[in-house]
């Protein structure tokens, strides 16, 4: 019987408060995660909110990359029409 109370004692005074200290401590970190996870959910609902114009501008970026493709080919025949053609290579080097 008497060992029973000092297996009790022992639990009360030594498991217990490491059981609490340990579980605070994994609480804090839960609490950490909540407000990161917080952040990133406002933070990622911002963001969206200035993804909407997105489209249209790859939209315009496409019609410029049209309009820089077509300047420069003119410009490329322009070019190749002032070069002198190359002679051709023969077979010996």
């Amino acid at each position: 019987m008497t060992l029973w109370w000092i297996g009790n004692a022992i639990l009360l005074l030594v498991v217990f408060p490491v059981v609490v200290v340990l579980l605070n401590r994994v609480l804090a970190a839960v609490e950490r995660i909540r407000w990161a996870a917080d952040d990133i959910l406002a933070d990622g609902g911002r963001l969206a909110g200035r993804l909407e114009p997105v489209p249209g501008l790859l939209a315009t970026t496409d019609a410029t990359v049209r309009q820089v493709a077509v300047g420069a080919t003119r410009y490329a025949g322009s070019v190749a029409t002032l070069l002198p053609s190359a002679p051709e290579r023969g077979g010996n080097p």
